[in-house]
């Protein structure tokens, strides 16, 4: 037996976009301990376009921008599992098409839509599936590592993503009125997804974590995708309201030697060359 006991469990994971898509990786995760994962993707469209990725899978798809299709999404569910053991939120989105990079000249279309899709659906989510969620059901929804680096490229992105933090807590502590079910994030640090690849500067600031990081290796999504399946699992129970930082060490090490040392010298030591 695996040490998760996810096996017989249902799980419902939003936010698959493409293989590369945390959410894809959690899922295959989940699956792998035998757990029935559920699917849903933003469209009709998308889901075309993953019927190889995801084939035989049950695929639904809900544009959580609109709140009406959530409460029919779970309608669509309930029909073969009128119980489901956990959520995973992987979804966010911003439009850096018109941001300029400067924080303060974003406008209120664009933060209220990163905080609506970033933030706001998890609520509406949870809302939404609350009568089907198992009395210890765990959700699971993906953040980052900190919201107080101010990275100009992200933009209000971390504070959407604050306020994903939050909510977190607010949705633990109201849940518990009526149930056990647990909410919890994974923090997670850069990695290399479709997603990330469209934000302005994005892969040098990856290619920076790299160096940053202890042991000079980029996290993986796989990294987050344990960490999640492992917060969706009853051997989790003691963590709730909480954001679970998976970094590999980075936030530790910003004055690493090597580091310091080309930033001020523009040089690597002979034994850290550039590649």
């Amino acid at each position: 037996m695996s040490f998760l006991a996810l096996t017989g469990k249902t799980i419902l994971v939003f936010g698959v976009a493409n293989k590369r898509s945390v959410a894809y990786h959690i899922g295959r995760t989940l699956e792998q301990e035998g757990a029935t994962v559920v699917y849903s993707v933003l469209s009709s469209e998308v889901a075309e376009s993953l019927s190889k990725l995801l084939a035989g899978r049950e695929v639904h798809a809900c544009d959580v921008e609109d709140e009406a299709q959530i409460p029919a999404l779970a309608e669509a569910v309930k029909t073969n599992h009128p119980r489901i053991d956990g959520i995973v939120h992987s979804i966010a989105f911003a439009n850096y098409e018109n941001f300029s990079g400067v924080f303060h000249e974003v406008s209120k279309q664009d933060f209220l839509q990163a905080v609506d899709v970033s933030c706001f659906s998890l609520i509406a989510i949870a809302r939404g599936f609350r009568d089907l969620l198992s009395e210890n059901a765990s959700v699971v929804t993906i953040g980052i590592s900190t919201t107080r680096m101010t990275v100009e490229s992200y933009g209000y992105m971390a504070p959407a993503k604050a306020a994903l933090d939050s909510s977190v807590a607010f949705l633990a502590k109201s849940f518990s009125q009526f149930s056990k079910v647990r909410f919890n994030a994974v923090g997670a640090g850069l990695l290399k997804t479709s997603a990330s690849a469209g934000i302005p500067g994005y892969v040098d600031n990856y290619l920076f974590a790299e160096q940053a990081i202890p042991r000079k290796a980029a996290l993986t999504t796989q990294e987050v995708a344990n960490t999640a399946a492992f917060l969706l699992s009853e051997r989790s129970s003691g963590i709730n309201a909480q954001t679970v930082v998976v970094d590999a060490g980075m936030s530790t090490n910003y004055f690493d030697a090597a580091v310091v040392k080309h930033t001020v010298a523009g040089v690597w030591p002979a034994d850290r060359q550039e590649e």
